[in-house]
């Protein structure tokens, strides 16, 4: 038996389509081993900077696993992702399976169609022993970073604070852009469009736009105020209009380059709005596969993390066939086009993200994929296919028309021969224009002018913030979407109405202290770098050893120095906004573990300070002493209810809540400051008739309940957190109080808050 050994569940589902009777394949589930959570795991003292590995406790069952299958196989294969993670995995793998990496047989392929497992398998290879150096460097950077740093941040800023190399970064660009934002003065300017056309009946509308005065192209904020617009305006006043120019040029669009990651993700975010994670889980099950007909299980794409923009030998010969069977020859090229990546440590070897099979359009997979997969695979596959189709070619026209001294310019295109834009039909739109001849003289039917602002800087999505990484040199593809991910989990950023990233109170804080103590963090060129030494790492031109003993130094040294000498004042950004004018206590704003607050008073008062959070939309920097005043009035008794509980209004970490009787119950419409008790006794009555009809059982003197969930009944132990399902053969009402506990102790589901029991 030959054990095949892949990181995915559902990859080794689709290999194992493709192999006979003699493999067996099994999912190592991820990693298997990483540093221990407990302690550092790497030897500073010695100086060596070796690091030390544990087995992961959720992995052990599948280890043992494995080594059991192992130890039945004469012929063990790590057939794990090409990148450097996936080489990582193969190499923890082999040591614990006690094969020498050296003489491992590992085998990696772009995309997991039957062609290319078998192609793999005919040429295996040994373990890239450069790109696992390149991989544990990179994970004991940030361990370094990650393990020093952080705890430096709980005391001096607030607990549960983390900071990394490429997360740091991240942060500095959305705060430096908010302020960007903030310091944004808006400025007033106006455009005039006139509707014309020619002095005939009937004749087709265009319509020009002011372009130049006095043959001057006009400034965006040249017309600045209402007031020069209406000079205009009156100045055109039965004015007489003729074409003065008419210029007509063909012109060619090329087709952009396959997908990269970066590329995908950014595309993914404009398109279809899907956030950098989004766009790599439905990546991750287009390349792990789909049952389609004929194929059986098979990947529909190429590995999704690269940035290489080569396209085999292969697909570009199989894309030529099915363009010209599809759309005849005059849309397929003579010889290939090829495309080269400008990122300086691209990986050349990779491929391009694009569809395993060209003919295997979005219509034909309609049915078989979810309609977000099918969305992504859409993008993948005309993107893929449109490189080797021809230019579009396009007859571009402007038409001046002038009056007195000003000119209005229209623009407009014919598509002369559509090319690879047969396959955007919607970006292949003509914009056609009347016959006209220069000299000739056309009526003005209308002058609009229209008002506008101008715009602050927008906040990064998540493809402008991995377009900017990548232009930088920051991170590569396998951390962009993680590195998001992480500083929303951590509570840098949060997502605003247009699911634009916004930075919190705290990273303005954290971000301060790392550019003004640790500059080299969050330095761009440093970042970047770091990045081009990682990759010099995988390529064998640099030992690992010198970057990080280069690095951890000087680091440290600082650390240490800033650990003693920097205090906690000097750090959190506690800013005084005024004098309460009853009690006469100062009154700061700040910011703590759970976010920015006001506090009245000092710990060193005899009575314990007052605090309160700020309101969305509040900052620490900006909120203002009567802000503050307000903030204070909360919590506040709204009222009693009819068994004479207080009716308390205040916000909580879910928003503005009251509570009753020890209950809470959230008022997201209505405002704490101000709500009535009539309205807030209003809220209580309709929740608890929501929770009356979801109480389908209770048991006198047990906290157990059967309830009502969204996918049907289910029981519960407030006290545990636990949950059961129904037993398929009992109704609800008929289950006792000790069936019902026999159900959570044997058969619980997921415990809220905590992991899956075991039986």
């Amino acid at each position: 038996m030959k054990l095949v050994i892949v990181e995915s569940p559902t990859k080794a589902k689709t290999i194992s389509k493709f192999l006979g009777k003699d493999y067996t394949v099994e999912s190592s589930f991820g990693h298997v081993r990483d540093l221990p959570k407990s302690k550092m795991g790497i030897d500073i003292e010695g100086g060596t900077f070796e690091p030390t590995y544990d087995i992961s406790k959720d992995k052990t069952k599948q280890v043992k696993k494995l080594k059991d299958l192992a130890k039945k196989a004469n012929e063990i294969i790590f057939a794990t992702d090409e990148d450097r993670e996936g080489e990582a995995i193969s190499w923890h793998l082999a040591y614990i399976l006690g094969v020498e990496p050296a003489k491992a047989k590992r085998i990696a392929f772009h995309e997991i169609t039957k062609h290319a497992i078998e192609e793999a398998l005919a040429h295996p290879r040994n373990i890239d022993q450069k790109l696992v150096d390149a991989q544990q460097t990179r994970r004991i950077l940030d361990r370094l970073v990650g393990y020093e740093l952080s705890p430096f941040l709980w005391k001096k800023v607030a607990r549960g604070l983390s900071a990394g190399r490429v997360q740091s970064v991240a942060v500095r660009l959305i705060v430096e852009r908010e302020r960007e934002r903030r310091a944004f003065k808006e400025e007033e300017y106006w455009t005039i469009e006139a509707v014309f056309n020619k002095q005939q009946k009937n004749s087709q509308q265009f319509i020009g736009k002011l372009h130049s005065i006095d043959n001057k192209k006009l400034d965006k904020l040249e017309i600045n105020n209402q007031e020069k617009a209406d000079k205009i305006l009156s100045d055109l006043k039965d004015a007489q209009y003729q074409i003065s120019k008419i210029s007509a040029k063909e012109t060619l669009r090329t087709p952009s380059p396959p997908f990269t990651t970066s590329t995908l993700q950014q595309q993914a975010s404009h398109r279809c709005g899907y956030s950098a994670k989004q766009t790599m889980r439905l990546a991750q099950q287009l390349y792990e596969g789909v049952k389609i007909p004929e194929h059986g299980q098979t990947g529909l794409i190429t590995y999704m993390r690269t940035d290489s923009l080569n396209l085999s030998d292969k697909f570009l010969s199989e894309t030529k066939n099915f363009i010209e069977k599809e759309y005849t020859d005059k849309y397929s090229l003579k010889t290939p086009r090829i495309y080269k990546t400008k990122s300086k440590g691209a990986q050349e070897a990779h491929e391009a993200i694009r569809p395993a099979n060209p003919a295997w359009t979005p219509v034909f997979l309609a049915n078989h994929l979810d309609d977000q997969q099918l969305k992504l695979y859409t993008l993948i596959w005309k993107r893929a296919v449109a490189t080797q189709m021809p230019e579009a070619r396009l007859d571009r026209t402007s038409i001046d028309t002038t009056v007195k001294k000003y000119m209005f310019r229209t623009s407009g295109q014919m598509i002369v021969f559509p090319g690879w834009l047969k396959l955007y039909p919607e970006q292949a739109k003509e914009e056609m224009l009347p016959e006209l001849s220069e000299g000739d003289h056309v009526d003005c039917q209308e002058l609009k002018p229209e008002q506008h602002y101008t715009q602050p800087p927008a906040r990064y999505s998540d493809a402008t913030l991995v377009k900017i990484l990548e232009e930088y040199g920051i991170g590569r593809p396998s951390t962009y979407s993680p590195t998001i991910s992480t500083i929303e989990n951590r509570g840098y950023v949060e997502r605003d109405e247009n699911k634009k990233l916004a930075p919190l109170d705290i990273a303005f804080i954290v971000n301060d202290l790392l550019v003004e103590h640790f500059p080299e963090i969050v330095d761009y060129q440093f970042t970047a770098q770091m990045e081009n030494n990682l990759d010099d790492i995988a390529e064998g031109k640099k030992d690992w050893q010198p970057i990080i003993s280069t690095f951890y130094h000087p680091f440290h040294k600082n650390l240490v120095d800033k650990t003693e000498n920097l205090t906690k004042k000097e750090t959190v950004g506690m800013r005084e906004i005024g004098i309460d004018p009853k009690s006469g206590k100062p009154i700061y704003a700040r910011v703590g573990r759970y976010g920015a607050f006001v506090q009245k008073g000092s710990k060193d008062d005899e009575e314990k300070p007052i605090f309160a959070k700020l309101a969305k939309g509040q900052m620490v920097d900006t909120v203002t002493l009567e802000d503050a005043l307000q903030l204070f009035k909360l919590p506040r008794v709204v009222g009693n209810d009819k068994n004479g509980h207080e009716v308390i209004a205040n916000i909580g970490k879910f928003g503005p809540y009251v509570k009753a009787n020890e209950k809470f119950y959230s008022i997201k419409e209505d405002d704490p400051y101000t709500i009535k008790i009539e309205k807030a006794l209003e809220i209580i009555a309709i929740k608890k008739k929501a929770d009356d009809e979801k109480t389908i059982k209770t048991f006198e003197g047990s906290e157990i309940q059967i309830l009502n969930g969204r996918y049907g009944p289910y029981i519960t132990d407030p006290s545990t957190k636990t949950n059961a399902k129904i037993p398929k053969d009992k109704e609800p009402t008929d289950l006792t109080l000790e069936e019902c506990e026999t159900q959570l102790k044997e058969n619980p589901t997921k415990k809220r808050g905590g992991s899956r029991k075991k039986k």
